[in-house]
Order: structure tokens, then C-alpha cells, then sequence
């Protein structure tokens, strides 16, 4: 009797960080992905990037910081920034839209948010994160409040970007 064994690597390892889980889920299910930051300045894609073979699932990434960028390479339309702000779920889901549709990816994220301390309004405080996925079916979006400085923030904003990624690409 002859048996074809094929060899099962599993997508996690509970001693593996976020980012590999997320890069091999990535490429197991041969999803491509494209991202759009804010506030996290490129932290998610140095991330993502520090993986050997993140070309095999990652196709874009865009800092799009200002309105001024946002309009102009992700698309987001002037109006919508008038009138629900750059940091808004509106915001991060068009973000997540566009840059998936711009680069024709599986996957879409996009960040958007205030790090603080400046920029902060009692309205939208410093800690105030929108995460958005986007898949061709729909768009998630996540609300985050986070504690701490700057560097806290981004670094805490990234790691549930990764968190929604890798829900998402559990199932």
C-alpha cells in the first residue's frame, strides 16, 4: 500500500511573533495584500518587511499622511475629508478600499489616527485609531482608544492591524 504524505506546516506557532503568522497565513492562502498607513508612518510595512518572502504576499504600501497625499494617491475625496475629518471610520475604510482596488490586491488595510500628543481635540484624543480591512465583500473598520506616547501608540495600532489580519485570514 502506497501513502501520499504531504508535508503540513501550520500557519501559527504560539512562539512565533504576529507578523509571521500573518505572513505565513498570507502566503498559505495565497492572498496578496496592499496597505495605506497614516499615523503609523510605514511601521506596519517595516514590519511585515522584516519577513523573508513578504514580496510573495505584500504588493503595496502607501504613507499617505497628509490630506493633501490621501487625495492625491489613495483617492479619497476632498469632500469626505471635510466633512468627517482625516481620522474617522469613513476615512480608514475608503483608504482600505482604495488602495486594495488601486493595486488589485485580495486585501486592503488601512490606518488612520492621532498618535498624539499634538494634533488631539477633545472630540478625537490622542490614542484614537481607525483600522479598516478591506476584502472584495466588505469593509471592516475597528474603532481603538490606546494609551501611552507616540512611539506606544503606533506600535499598538500595528499590532491590532496584524490581530484583524490574522482573524480574518483564520477562517
Amino acid at each position: 500500500m502506497l501513502f501520499l504524505v504531504k508535508r503540513f506546516v501550520p500557519p501559527y506557532n504560539a512562539f512565533m511573533s504576529i507578523e509571521k503568522t500573518v505572513a505565513r497565513l498570507l502566503m498559505a492562502r495565497h492572498k496578496r495584500l496592499a496597505i495605506a498607513e497614516s499615523c503609523t508612518g510605514g511601521l506596519l510595512t517595516h514590519r511585515l518587511t522584516n519577513i523573508s518572502g513578504s514580496s510573495k504576499f505584500l504588493e503595496a504600501a502607501v504613507v499617505a499622511y497628509s490630506n493633501k497625499a490621501k487625495q492625491k494617491l489613495l483617492n479619497i475625496p476632498s469632500r469626505m475629508l471635510r466633512q468627517h475629518g482625516a481620522v474617522s471610520k469613513h476615512t480608514a475604510a475608503a483608504m482600505a478600499r482604495s488602495v486594495r482596488a488601486i493595486h488589485k490586491t485580495d486585501l486592503g488595510i488601512g490606518i488612520t489616527g492621532i498618535a498624539g500628543p499634538g494634533g488631539a481635540t477633545k472630540t478625537k484624543p490622542a490614542g484614537l485609531v481607525y483600522i479598516a480591512l478591506s476584502v472584495p465583500a466588505e469593509t471592516l473598520c475597528l474603532q481603538c482608544r490606546f494609551k501611552g506616547d507616540r512611539i506606544n501608540i503606533k506600535q499598538k495600532a500595528v499590532t491590532q492591524a496584524l490581530r484583524l489580519l490574522k482573524e480574518c485570514l483564520s477562517y
